[in-house]
């Protein structure tokens, strides 16, 4: 889009870092550890990074950003020229996209112009995918968190009629009068994919000030992370923070949140010369490419492999997956453990068991199905579902799924080896043609997909259903999983409560998460 020249070609790379850190140097409250630098990666593919001029020590301040620098609909000037509660009324994911099209549009006006000339313009993010690489991905089930459709209709329905009325604070791009039309419509959509891809890769949960009023925020679907949290936290890009690169094995930094700021600090000694890395937390890398537009295999580890309610039904024989029709899906349902997909994780070593990386919720599910129709009147009867037992039929119906998964990939893990194999390497400095990389990148996604579900399938075909049970149940008449999900989730606020400091990435969402709404 032309009109992201002015903030992405107007200076050269580095004068662009210079002049914001020299913004950020003479804004008031900011404090920059002097051991920093803000430096150019371009030559390794990484863009801009945060490098270490001298040793820094554990638990040092890197940085510290107030909160009246981060931008946010609560420090936009915006909030008040339109007289409304924007995260009230269009929830955080939006609210925040059309403060930063307006602050964008201000151009040298914003007070936050020099920290957008250092944002990138252009992503690999699979939003700005075309058919055809998109088709690289095959199976993946990352395709269908895409979701470009609902993004743009949740542009056109929310955001569109504010740009179209206001366009004293939204002026058009240059060579366009307005926003409407099939130019100023193609321009607003765009405007708004760069800015979603944005609040995707570099904007931060921001828990609200202690002093600050409690909100109401409505849900919108398009832009939701996951659609079973009870709250949407406000989202905001914290100025240097986002410039930090991420890595799961070199993470050496995190973000806390302090009173009246956001405080950088390092978690482990940091040597000069030494990038300084966040973490995006444990993702695989198909969610990796979706949010933040490249692949490493750093993140290897997280892959998974995810099965839909629907295939597992196919591979046990019924009609459809619908809950009304089936009485052991609505069972489930009514016992809330039941869930439109189920997650399973890459096996971490050869001592991984089944029971370490298959779902409760699944195998029980698998028992169910796998029930006969008297044994199944009997739970009904008791209101309790099977125990997670995986005999001989709930094995059998697992493997028909996972066949029916790896079926679904145009290749196989041998030919994509192999294809792998034959690629040149690549150069130093990372250059490559856009195409290529995406293929290389849908190459590695799917790859790490069809591993997981190969050593899935081969811990389960060689195995007797007596040693299934006793490696999943240990032992079986003291397991409930009932009482496993409330400890659970239990356990997940103990851990919230426990790293509640500490500041996401917006779209952070813990592994295996498979609920997650449409989205970039």
């Amino acid at each position: 889009m032309s009109s992201t020249a002015h903030f992405s070609d107007a200076e050269g790379f580095q004068q662009q870092s210079d002049n914001f850190m020299s913004w950020l140097q003479a804004s008031p409250g900011v404090q920059l550890n002097p051991k920093l630098r803000l430096a150019d990666l371009r030559a390794t593919g990484a863009g801009r990074g945060v490098v270490a001029q001298s040793n820094i020590p554990d638990g040092e301040e890197l940085f510290s950003i107030p909160r009246a620098m981060v931008l946010t609909v609560q420090n936009s000037e915006l909030r008040t020229l339109l007289g409304e509660n924007l995260e009230e009324q269009m929830g955080p994911w939006l609210s925040l996209m059309l403060v930063m099209m307006y602050e964008y549009l201000q151009g040298e006006k914003s007070r936050w112009a020099p920290y957008f000339r250092v944002l990138p313009s252009h992503f690999d993010t699979l939003m700005f995918w075309s058919p055809a690489e998109l088709q690289e991905l095959q199976a993946s089930s990352i395709v269908e968190k895409i979701g470009r459709s609902n993004a743009e209709e949740s542009i056109k329905d929310s955001i569109a009629p504010i740009l179209v009325k206001r366009s004293d604070l939204f002026p058009p791009p240059p060579g366009l009068t307005s926003w409407e039309g099939d130019a100023g419509n193609a321009a607003l959509i765009q405007l708004g994919h760069i800015m979603g891809s944005l609040i995707m890769a570099y904007a931060f949960d921001i828990e609200k000030a202690e002093d600050d009023e409690d909100e109401g925020e409505a849900n919108d679907e398009s832009y939701m992370t996951d659609d079973e949290e009870e709250e949407q936290l406000p989202k905001g890009m914290v100025p240097l923070a986002d410039l930090l690169n991420a890595d799961a094995d070199r993470n050496n930094a995190r973000l806390y949140q302090e009173e009246g700021a956001l405080v950088m600090k390092a978690i482990k000694p940091i040597q000069q010369g030494e990038e300084i890395f966040n973490d995006y937390g444990e993702i695989p890398r198909a969610d990796l490419l979706r949010r933040y537009g490249y692949v490493t295999d750093n993140y290897a580890v997280y892959d998974v492999l995810e099965l839909s309610l629907e295939t597992i039904c196919q591979a046990a024989g019924l009609a459809n997956a619908s809950i009304e029709s089936q009485p052991r899906l609505e069972f489930l349902s009514s016992l809330d453990i039941l869930e439109d997909g189920y997650v399973i994780p890459r096996p971490v070593n050869a001592n991984t068991s089944l029971g370490d990386i298959l779902p409760a919720e699944l195998v029980v599910l698998l028992a169910t199905l796998s029930l006969s129709p008297e044994e199944f009147q009997q739970r009904v009867s008791k209101d309790r579902a099977p125990k997670p037992v995986l005999d001989a039929n709930a094995t059998a119906i697992l493997i028909r799924a996972l066949q029916k998964r790896q079926a679904e990939y145009a290749t196989s893990l041998a030919s994509d080896l192999q294809f792998r194999a034959s690629l040149p390497p690549l150069s130093e400095s990372g250059d490559i043609n856009e195409g290529a990389r995406r293929v290389r990148m849908a190459l590695q996604v799917r790859i790490g997909e069809k591993e997981v579900l190969q050593a899935v399938l081969g811990m389960l075909q060689p195995a007797t259903s007596d040693a299934l049970n006793h490696e999943w149940l240990a032992p079986a008449s003291k397991r409930n999983v009932e009482k496993e999900m409330c400890e659970k989730r239990v356990g997940g606020q103990a851990k919230k409560e426990e790293e509640e400091s500490r500041i996401k990435p917006a779209t952070f969402a813990a592994r295996g998460n498979h609920r997650n709404m449409s989205e970039y």
